[in-house]
């Protein structure tokens, strides 16, 4: 409760009062932070209780692959292409767990600039970047790079290696476009679906993880047709960083 001295009639002083009632705002932030602790908690057990047993195997494998004379043996390459493919589920386990905690402070990020750092850690092959935005928005510029290469790697495995990836700008967020087949209709939900994949070697949580940043900023993604028929991803809800904002 707050309290102000006012000017009453004549002479006279009266004492007003503001009570705002917080307690909803507080629940919040205690589920927020609750939320978030569980996350940490299950980060740390992907981390150390299926990481360290992995990098054990991995140890012993390397020491059979020395005494059968390095590589070749068909059996042990198996053994190592599968943990391989445990060490990416493992890695996005851990990826989906942390980026799944909610955004209480964005900081103001340069759209282009972002999609133009995370087009240059992922595989792109001869696809070429198309960059059609001038947006500065509210995020937190490490989770929302890693959904912008989530977006550009989805794009450029199902387009193809010479696909055109195109960033634009929409009234209240942005799109990340392919010129690829795209998605049918019927599959545009499930697609977000952990472990969803059509890829032989995918882990199936790219674009689960994509929803999970997104729903992290308080952010709605959605399938659409692209303009040249690919696969459009529309991220709305976002908020344009102020002037202020984007000249820090």
């Amino acid at each position: 409760m707050r309290f102000s001295t006012v000017s009453g009639p004549g002479a006279d002083l009266e004492r007003v009062g503001v009570l705002r009632d917080v307690t909803e705002r507080k629940a919040r932030e205690r589920a927020l932070r609750r939320k978030n602790e569980r996350l940490e908690e299950f980060a740390s057990v992907v981390s150390h209780d299926l990481r360290n047993p992995l990098n054990v195997a991995e140890g012993w494998l390397e020491q059979v692959r020395a005494e059968c004379g390095g590589d070749g043996d068909d059996a042990v390459d198996r053994v190592a292409a599968a943990h391989d493919r445990m060490g990416a589920l493992i890695d996005d386990l851990l990826t989906l767990a942390r980026e799944g905690r909610d955004v209480d402070d964005p900081d103001a990020v340069d759209l282009a600039a972002a999609l133009r750092r995370a087009w240059e850690t992922v595989e792109t092959d001869d696809a070429t970047l198309v960059v059609d935005a001038e947006g500065v928005v509210r995020a937190d510029e490490s989770r929302l790079r890693q959904l912008l290469e989530n977006l550009v790697r989805n794009a450029v495995e199902h387009a193809g290696p010479d696909a055109t990836v195109t960033l634009g700008d929409l009234e209240d967020g942005f799109f990340v476009e392919d010129d690829g087949p795209g998605i049918p209709v019927e599959m545009r939900e499930e697609v977000f679906d952990l472990g969803y994949s059509t890829a032989t070697d995918g882990t199936g949580f790219g674009l689960g993880i994509v929803e999970e940043i997104a729903e992290a900023h308080g952010w709605t993604v959605r399938v659409a047709e692209g303009t040249a028929g690919g696969a459009r991803f529309e991220i709305t809800g976002v908020d344009a960083a102020t002037e202020a904002e984007a000249a820090e």
